[in-house]
């Protein structure tokens, strides 16, 4: 009877133990990009969200039958029925079989469907198919035998793909619903899979989309894509190939396709493919972040993909001519080589990469001017030489005193630049770093709120290069705390010259950011909110306003709560600007009306226009954030991680300086409700920041701090 007590209590202490441990995992299995993760643990230990798709097995019968045996699970391994019965969720899902005839390079569809155009016709193109038969085999191990067969002959030596994707829907839980997919490759006749279609790997494509889904999340990761978007393909509405090294280079072109910006004699048309339901997506627009000459953000030598180099090796008519597309290579117009029947000579102009930058090969005439010293480390003297401005110290940093700035400016090889030799060399001083904006360095600063700007191109300099330059500015006789000042230097640089393809090149220095005490208090540097790092993800070398600045760290110092685009308002070109009130442009309300473009009218907001330089107008109305939805969605912007570091997202920013909004539903617009404000644009929302402010400040931590129920992070999850 001891006995039987004692074996008791150790189940009872082991139930106990895989309880807790199963509300410990809950946060291990599911990130903070998940609902789960801040869902109740007893209803995620009852649904186990997530969807998990492998795929065991698939063959081709004699006859022509294409099978494939997958599994479904959950996160944790545990097996799903994919009816929804005996487990929570119908899981959906459609599939795709498609093979690589012998001696080729593309894959042909099995899985196809007609559709009918006015330019094309009635064609037949690869689809998803969703009309076989499907059977459990038991323990979430399903077999599905395709309607599509491989047809009579068909070759059972080559390599075979099929695809299994879907969704498994858990909203009736509110959590969401759940996308996975897989392929998997093998040889019909049981030989060695030793030929694939491995150009791009998605990885590369997540840089800018997060998460590459396409086709209401039946369609995810290059692998899948490659199986249908292939030479069969097509729009038969506008008659557009759907072949992805044509499709997808136009759509990264977009705005700067030949076609698309026209001529005087023959005006530009619209890049545009007719979708499902004949839904028309117009890439017109399409500003590529990265700069589409940078070949290698897609065809990255680095994430491991079998054919890497194959735009290096293999250059063809079809995949150059889908960016040049004002060239005729039946004719020859508009290419120097003439005519060019088929791909075969291609590679005999357009090699690899050549000795030098803007040539006619592949990298060389892809080269981005200011990537030479970097693409062509072979050539450093030919080149461009680098500019690299230091600031070593800075001293006289006293409240009321005007601060030195000791600095150096040298080219990549450590030789001194004389200071006549820039266009460009400037220094700004802002502060305090709790929150730049409000400080005003003098009557005469009044056209740059919160910071000033001197030039110091006649700073003097010692033979070894050491540099000093005095503001005339002082720092503000009540100033505290920490101050900060940034550099930024630029000149012009005479590429090859002599040759036929000498250029000039507007090169930059990085913007160096120091920070000192002004009364004697430790030296606090401004919150860190995003990383230059995750910009660079798209955008690859952040460069603006004539590439003079490209460090995130600098650009809050005129992008403060009190600036506006004022100064430049006066001189706008466009009528309709100058008789608007200044817009502003604080940093968290700029960047993220920036990236939020096509959503801002929609959801109820005013266009986004911002008069810049000269009076430029410069409207954001149309810009794309790439970061995609698990069902393809390009206007997504849930995934704040992207550019937010450190869950910066969720320090709400209480206390911090009010921003001057003139075109905002309220202005000045408190700095949490600024921030939320750059998306959530509508009157309803402004409505809801002002009911939530009164003379004390912001309560949006009651409801919106980490841990609260509507957090953040919780209320950005999908």
């Amino acid at each position: 009877m001891k006995r039987l007590y004692l074996v008791s209590r150790i189940v009872a202490f082991v139930a106990l133990i895989s309880l807790c441990l199963a509300g410990q995992t809950k946060k291990y299995e599911y990130s903070k990009r998940d609902k789960a993760f801040y869902a109740d643990p007893a209803l995620v230990d009852f649904v186990r969200p997530g969807l998990m798709i492998t795929i065991n097995s698939a063959k081709i019968s004699t006859g022509g039958a294409i099978s494939v045996t997958y599994t479904l699970t959950d996160p944790s391994g545990l097996p799903l029925d994919g009816s929804g019965v005996t487990t929570p969720g119908v899981v959906s899902l459609a599939y795709v079989a498609s093979y690589i005839p012998k001696g080729q390079q593309q894959y042909v569809a099995y899985t196809t469907s007609k559709v009918t155009g006015k330019v094309l016709g009635t064609i037949t193109r690869p689809n998803f198919e969703l009309g076989g038969t499907a059977k459990s085999l038991g323990s979430g191990q399903y077999q599905y035998t395709f309607q599509a067969q491989a047809t009579s002959g068909f070759d059972p030596t080559v390599t075979t793909t099929v695809a299994v994707d879907g969704n498994r829907d858990l909203t009736a839980f509110n959590l969401g619903t759940s996308y996975a997919g897989a392929t998997f490759n093998f040889v019909p006749n049981g030989s060695p899979v030793t030929v694939t279609r491995d150009v791009i790997r998605t990885q590369s494509c997540n840089g800018c989309h997060d998460q590459l889904a396409f086709h209401g999340g039946y369609a995810h990761g290059m692998e899948m894509c490659v199986l249908c978007h292939q030479p069969q393909n097509a729009d038969p509405v506008t008659g557009n190939t759907l072949d992805a090294k044509v499709f997808f280079h136009k759509i990264h072109m977009g705005s700067q396709l030949p076609s698309v910006i026209g001529t005087a004699i023959a005006p530009g048309v619209p890049y545009e493919v007719v979708g499902f339901m004949n839904s028309v997506n117009n890439f017109s627009t399409v500003i590529d972040p990265a700069d589409p000459r940078r070949c290698e953000v897609c065809h990255s030598q680095t994430k491991g993909a079998v054919q890497a180099k194959a735009f290096l090796t293999m250059p063809s008519r079809a995949a150059c001519g889908a960016c040049h597309d004002d060239v005729n290579f039946a004719t020859g117009a508009n290419h120097p080589g003439g005519f060019q029947p088929d791909d075969s000579e291609c590679h005999n102009c357009h090699i690899p990469q050549g000795e030098l930058p803007f040539d006619a090969s592949i990298l060389g005439a892809h080269v981005v001017p200011t990537d030479t010293a970097a693409s062509y480390p072979q050539n450093p003297d030919t080149l461009l030489p680098g500019i690299n401005l230091a600031i070593t110290s800075v001293t006289n940093t006293t409240a009321g005193k005007a601060p030195t700035v000791n600095f150096t400016l040298r080219d990549n090889k450590g030789n001194n630049i004389p200071l006549s030799q820039t266009s460009t060399l400037e220094f700004t001083m802002a502060g305090p770093t709790t929150d730049y904006g409000y400080t005003s360095f003098g009557s005469d600063t009044a056209g740059t709120p919160g910071y000033v700007t001197e030039s110091a191109s006649k700073a003097t300099c010692g033979s070894s290069g050491s540099c000093t330059y005095t503001f005339t500015h002082a720092i503000p006789e009540a100033a505290t705390g920490t101050y900060s000042i940034a550099g930024e230097a630029r000149m012009n640089v005479t590429v090859l010259a002599g040759t036929t393809t000498q250029q000039t090149v507007v090169a930059a220095a990085m913007n160096p950011v120091i920070n000192f005490s002004v009364d004697g208090s430790a030296v606090a540097p401004r919150r860190t909110v995003v990383a230059l790092s995750n910009c660079n993800n798209c955008h690859v070398a952040l460069s603006l306003h004539g590439n003079l600045r490209n460090n995130t760290e600098y650009c809050v110092f005129c992008h403060n709560p009190s600036n506006t685009d004022a100064s430049q308002r006066v001189n706008a070109k466009v009528a309709a600007d100058k008789a608007l009130p200044p817009q502003g442009i604080n940093f968290n309300l700029l960047v993220h009306r920036i990236h939020d473009g096509v959503n801002v009218v929609p959801a109820g907001g005013k266009p986004y226009i911002v008069v810049g330089f000269g009076g430029s107008h410069n409207d954001f109305s149309g810009v794309l954030f790439p970061a995609m939805s698990p069902t393809g969605n390009a206007t997504y912007l849930q995934n704040c991680s992207i550019c937010h570091v450190n869950g910066s997202e969720q320090n709400l920013p209480i206390g911090l300086n009010p921003v001057t909004d003139p075109q905002g539903w309220i202005n000045p617009v408190q700095p949490v409700s600024s921030a939320c404000s750059g998306c959530h644009v509508s009157k309803p929302e402004a409505a809801h920041f002002l009911a939530n402010t009164d003379s004390l400040g912001e309560s949006c931590t009651v409801c919106h701090a980490a841990g609260a129920q509507f957090a953040v992070d919780a209320v950005h999850t999908q």
